[in-house]
């Protein structure tokens, strides 16, 4: 009888492979092309790492992905630094990701190309959303370091060119994780205040990486919702950070940022002198010309024989009233000869004048109606005649009606 040959359990062998893999593979780095990327709700990331002949699967935890400067996408060729573990349950294995690194460009600038773009697509990098710099602040607000060279170089600019103008520092960190909450709570801060008139957030030169906090999204989003003016003040002219780009106004140094927001008093006053001096010199004209113009008006005739004036006026009024006064009566004979002419017509056709030439006319009483003809009245109708010199009353005894011809 053969004997049963000794064999392992699924959950053994599946362990031994386990504990050879995760001691002999942990702390590698492996290259592939990023497929099936996908961001969990949980925060969790999941993806293929790929080359032409095999596939791994990577895990990204949640705790290494807050980490990361770049969001991964499908045909990444990227650098994946971390463990291989053994998914006991699916007899899979796998890589765990602690580290994740672009191939080809570097992580911050691929996470900074990232970050244009989705940002430039809202249009928080549009001119016509960029606020005006008042021209005469009172209050500034600062949002950076308390301790490094550029709030030296903002207050010593700003105490040269106006003491008058107040600085009001807010203490931000401007360098490392968690920078850029500070300067976010910098500018939030200023916004609930009534008083500030602009903000400057920047700092000195540095590396990429130093300079990084001032490429964030949550920098940038504090910024373009700002209601107050906002200068970015970042120290390095070679690059252009975000902040610089969603800022109403870019300064390539935090002393520039002083110059262009604090206005100058000497350059005021110079500017209030000028002014003085071009309205004194303007008023000056205008009075030449006042008395010139009074002189030449002195000088008329007008003024030298008031009465010359006086005199011909009134010729002018005597000779005005005669013409209207002959005017007038020759206007009043013209209308009282047509007025005469037709009353005469009128006269004419008066029906007094008919009575007077031996007609009457009769109407019938009571209703004092005209009688136009025989059929008007009736026998015993009392009957109204009117006459030239007054009115007979009479009552109809016979009606008489004409024969046809």
């Amino acid at each position: 009888m053969l004997e049963k040959p000794q064999a392992y359990t699924v959950s053994a062998i599946t362990r031994m492979i386990k504990e050879t893999l995760e001691e002999s593979f942990n702390d590698i780095w492996v290259e592939g092309e990023i497929s099936n990327y996908h961001h969990h709700s949980s925060g969790h990331r999941y993806l293929n790492l790929k080359d032409d002949r095999a596939v791994i699967k990577v895990t990204i935890w949640r705790s290494v992905g807050v980490t990361l400067k770049f969001e991964p996408e499908n045909g990444q060729k990227v650098l994946v630094y971390g463990d291989i573990t053994v998914y006991e349950k699916g007899g899979n294995y796998q890589l765990n990701c602690r580290k994740l690194v672009p191939v080809g460009v570097g992580e911050l600038e691929l996470a900074f190309r990232q970050l244009y773009e989705k940002l430039a697509a809202e249009g928080l990098f549009q001119d016509e959303r960029k606020k005006e710099i008042p021209q005469y602040a009172r209050r500034v607000g600062v949002v950076t370091s308390p301790t490094g060279a550029a709030i030296r170089d903002i207050i010593q600019i700003a105490w040269r060119r106006n003491d008058a103008v107040e600085l009001i520092i807010f203490p931000a960190a401007v360098q490392g994780d968690g920078a850029e909450q500070t300067i976010a709570a910098g500018i939030e801060y200023f916004n609930t205040r009534d008083d500030i008139d602009v903000i400057i957030t920047g700092r000195g030169g540095g590396s990429l990486e130093d300079l990084w906090p001032f490429n964030t999204e949550v920098t940038v989003r504090a910024i373009a919702a700002s209601r107050i003016p906002v200068i970015s003040a970042v120290g390095h002219e070679i690059d252009t950070t975000l902040a610089d780009l969603v800022a109403d106004l870019r300064a390539p140094t935090p002393s520039a940022a002083s110059e262009l927001a604090v206005w100058s008093k000497k350059e005021f006053l110079q500017q209030v002198s000028a002014n003085v001096s071009r309205q004194a010199a303007l008023l000056t004209g205008l009075a030449e010309d006042a008395r010139y113009e009074l002189y030449s008006l002195l000088n008329r005739s007008v003024f030298r024989r008031p009465m010359d004036i006086v005199l011909q006026r009134q010729q002018q009024l005597d000779h005005a009233a005669r013409l209207l006064y002959a005017s007038g009566k020759n206007s009043f004979e013209i209308i009282r000869n047509r007025l005469s002419l037709e009353v005469s017509k009128l006269d004419n056709l008066s029906p007094l004048k008919i009575l007077a030439r031996g007609y009457a006319v009769a109407r019938k009483l009571p209703a004092h109606s005209l009688i136009r003809s025989t059929r008007d009245v009736s026998v015993g109708d009392k009957v109204e005649t009117i006459v030239s010199d007054g009115t007979l009353v009479s009552r109809v005894e016979d009606i008489e009606k004409k024969k046809n011809r």
